[in-house]
C-alpha cells in the first residue's frame, strides 16, 4: 500500500495519536547559544532557533521523537515548523534550509522504523511546514493596504524547497500546518502538486487550519467551512484544525468540520489556554478526557498536542481513547461549493 492507503487503512481500525509539540520540549533541554549553534559557521545569535537543532544537536530530537512514540503516537511530525528559508533568514541561517529539513525527517523516519521494528505497528513520518512569519492575503502597511511584504510565487518557492528537503530525507506525508493565512496554504499545495508532478508519484498532503479568535475565522477570515471549501480540491488524506485554543474552545469547530469533511480529520489544540506568564497549566488528563469526548462522538480520526502538551499529554490521550471507534467520514452530496470569507454551496 502507498503511505496515504496504509494510513486510511490503520485509522479505521483505531483512533491514532499524533506527537505534540518540539519547541517546549527542546527548551527544557536548557541548551545554551553555542549548542544551538555547533559548528554551523552562522554568526548570528542562534539561541531559540529550534529548527537548527535538527542539525547540530540531532540526539536531543531523536530523544523526543522517541519519548512522543512511547507514549503512543503513530503520526510523527518532524521539528520544521520555521525551517524556512523566510523564517531562517531572521538567523541568517536560509543556506542551511535544505540541510535542516533532510536531517529532521531522517530523525524521526529513523524513529519510526525502530519502532515498528520491535512491535510491528505501521508508523507515519510526516514533514511538518509552518505558515512563515508573512501574509499573503493582509498588508502590515495600515496605511497601504495593497502592499506585501512577498508575493504568491515566492511564498511557493518557499514551501517547495521546504518540501522537497523533507521528501529526500524520508517525509511520505507533508503537513501544512497552523494556517492563519489561506492564500498562503494555497501556495503550499501548489509547491507541492508541483512536486508530486516532478517526483511521478503521490505525495499526500495533511492540512491544518489555526483560528485566531472565538468567532472561528483564521487570520485571512475564513470560517472552517469556507477554509475546507478553498482546500478540498487538493484531496489531502487529514484536514483539520490545531494551536489556536484549548480542546473546549475548539468544540464546536471539530463538531461542524467532522459533518463535512469527506476524508480523516485530525486535530491536535493547546493544553488548554496560557496563563499570565505565558505558561500551561492544563494537566494531561484534562486535556485528554476532552479530546476524548471527541473521539467517544465519533468526531475525529487522529489527535496530538500542540503548544503546552507533553508525552504525559500524549500518553493520557492514547489512554483516553483505546478502542473506541475511529469516525467514519460523511458521504458528501455532489454540489457547487466555493468560499469568500463564508461558504457558498450552489443551488442545483
Amino acid at each position: 500500500m502507498t503511505p496515504r492507503q496504509l494510513l486510511q487503512a490503520e485509522a479505521a481500525k483505531a483512533i491514532l495519536i499524533k506527537d505534540g509539540p518540539y519547541g517546549t520540549a527542546i527548551q527544557a533541554e536548557g541548551l545554551d547559544e553555542v549548542a544551538y549553534r555547533g559548528d554551523t559557521g552562522l554568526t548570528l545569535d542562534q539561541k531559540g532557533n529550534n529548527d537548527l537543532v535538527n542539525l547540530t544537536q540531532p540526539h536531543v530530537i531523536r530523544a523526543i521523537c522517541d519519548r512522543y512514540i512511547a507514549a503512543g503516537a503513530r503520526v510523527l511530525a518532524t521539528n520544521t515548523f520555521n525551517a524556512n528559508r523566510i523564517s531562517q533568514a531572521d538567523y541568517g541561517a536560509e543556506h542551511l534550509v535544505g540541510d535542516i529539513n533532510r536531517s529532521a525527517a531522517r530523525i524521526v523516519a529513523e524513529a519510526c522504523d525502530s519502532a515498528t521494528a520491535k512491535d510491528g505497528l505501521p508508523r507515519f513520518v510526516v514533514g511538518a511546514i509552518g505558515p512563515t512569519n508573512k501574509t499573503l492575503s493582509l498588508s502590515p502597511d495600515v496605511n497601504d493596504p495593497g502592499y506585501r511584504e512577498v508575493d504568491f510565487d515566492t511564498v511557493k518557492q518557499v514551501y517547495r524547497e521546504q518540501a522537497a528537503a523533507l521528501l529526500e530525507g524520508g517525509a511520505q506525508f507533508i503537513l501544512i500546518e497552523t494556517v492563519f493565512d489561506t492564500l498562503n496554504c494555497k501556495a503550499g499545495i501548489l509547491a507541492v502538486k508541483e512536486l508530486e508532478r516532478e517526483l511521478g508519484r503521490d505525495v499526500p498532503l495533511m492540512l491544518s487550519m489555526t483560528l485566531t479568535d472565538l468567532s472561528g475565522r483564521n487570520l485571512s477570515g475564513h470560517t472552517v467551512e469556507a477554509f475546507w471549501h478553498a482546500v478540498r480540491h487538493a484531496k489531502p488524506v487529514t484536514v483539520g484544525l490545531n494551536c489556536s485554543f484549548g480542546a473546549t474552545q475548539l468544540r464546536p469547530q471539530i463538531r461542524l468540520l467532522s459533518g463535512i469533511v469527506d476524508t480523516l480529520l485530525m486535530a491536535y489544540p493547546n493544553a488548554g489556554l496560557p496563563n499570565e506568564l505565558g505558561q500551561y497549566d492544563e494537566l494531561p488528563e484534562t486535556t485528554a478526557t476532552l479530546v476524548g469526548e471527541w473521539a467517544a462522538g465519533g468526531q475525529v480520526n487522529i489527535l496530538g498536542g500542540c503548544c503546552g502538551n507533553t508525552p504525559e499529554h500524549i500518553a493520557a490521550m492514547a489512554r483516553a481513547v483505546a478502542g473506541l471507534t475511529p469516525r467514519k467520514a460523511p458521504q458528501v452530496p455532489v454540489e457547487t461549493r466555493l468560499a469568500g470569507l463564508e461558504p457558498f454551496i450552489m443551488a442545483a
